[in-house]
């Protein structure tokens, strides 16, 4: 459409699969459940490499812009500095059944888990799409995650009302599932930064038209309800680093976030997972010390880091909303996309 955002080059998918061995898979619900309910939902995988995450698991941390969200596995993920599992998204009242398949999937893969093995840690997150899906409806199985993992593909993953994405809405217009990338290069070496947001946040004189030289008068409807809403941000690298700079990389996604017009409002779950695909750490290891090459923090390449972060963050969310697509949901709610042309 024209709009640059930011200075450094964008990876070759525009994706977060451009971080390379990164999965993304999704499953969508659009159907009718009767007497004006609806299924307008979905759950969108993101697998950190394509083998067994349980057995080679990824450097990883999250951070917590504003709380107002329901997630699993956080806690251990900040304790170890590990993820051993997908990580999930759908919507709020999704995560029981969500954090269940993933599991069977997990536990099929491994069967020392629960065993001769400790427990696993399952990671879900999520947004509220009441206003277009029955949520009380419960339209999300343990199925859907499972086929969601299973057809997670390296290719460039779609965008706006897809998986977790279909019943979102983003400063009033349909939002969504969002992806980009950029590349950082310093020396020799060539990293990769990826993002993918789940954007259901904001108000229309919220959103910073202005930035983007798209028109702030639209005469598309809104939806006219306010929105504190929510949003999901999975960020990606093969730079090498450890669990506490990666939780340094998270804090700058809200840089890119507050671009766009958010202001982490109080009712707004705005939630950062971060991981690094630059060394598979083996589930078991019989020596008592291990070995992992990271970037220095004072060296330049950190802030080309901080700046890549910021920019696929407020790329991710324009292209939720700029792909996403009309959409009817339950008793027969319209969220038109924001129309950019």
């Amino acid at each position: 459409m024209g709009v640059t955002i930011g200075r450094l080059p964008v990876g070759k998918k525009n994706c977060i699969t451009d971080v390379q061995d990164v999965k993304v898979g999704h499953i969508t619900l659009d159907s009718s459940l009767g007497g004006g309910e609806y299924a307008c939902t979905g759950v969108t995988a993101i697998l950190p490499h394509g083998g067994n995450l349980f057995q080679q698991k990824v450097v990883g941390a999250s951070y917590i812009l504003n709380g107002f969200g329901k997630t699993t596995g956080l806690i251990q993920v900040n304790e170890l500095g590990l993820i051993e599992s997908p990580i999930m998204l759908t919507n709020t009242f999704g995560i029981p059944a969500v954090a269940q398949g993933t599991l069977e999937y997990m536990l099929e893969r491994n069967p020392t888990i629960g065993d001769s093995t400790g427990t696993i840690n399952i990671v879900v997150g999520e947004c509220n799409d009441s206003r277009l899906n029955s949520i009380r409806k419960l339209p999300i199985e343990p199925k859907h995650a499972i086929e969601c993992i299973q057809n997670a593909s390296s290719e460039t993953s779609p965008e706006g009302a897809v998986g977790a994405g279909k019943g979102m809405i983003c400063f009033g217009y349909k939002g969504g599932i969002g992806s980009s990338s950029r590349i950082v290069q310093v020396s020799d070496a060539v990293y990769s930064i990826g993002c993918m947001v789940l954007s259901n946040f904001g108000r229309k004189e919220e959103f910073q038209a202005s930035r983007y030289l798209v028109n702030e008068n639209v005469n598309v409807p809104n939806f006219p309800e306010p929105a504190d809403g929510s949003i999901m941000i999975v960020l990606a690298t093969d730079a090498p680093l450890s669990n506490r700079q990666l939780t340094r990389l998270a804090k700058r996604c809200g840089v890119g976030l507050g671009r766009t017009g958010s202001h982490f409002s109080n009712g707004s779950g705005d939630i950062v997972i971060a991981f690094s695909t630059a060394h598979k750490i083996q589930h078991s290891l019989e020596e008592s010390v291990e070995t992992r090459q990271q970037l220095r923090d004072d060296h330049p390449i950190m802030n080309d880091l901080f700046q890549g972060v910021a920019e696929v963050t407020e790329e991710a969310i324009l292209n939720s909303l700029s792909q996403a697509e009309t959409t009817t949901g339950r008793n027969g709610t319209v969220v038109y996309p924001y129309p950019f042309e």
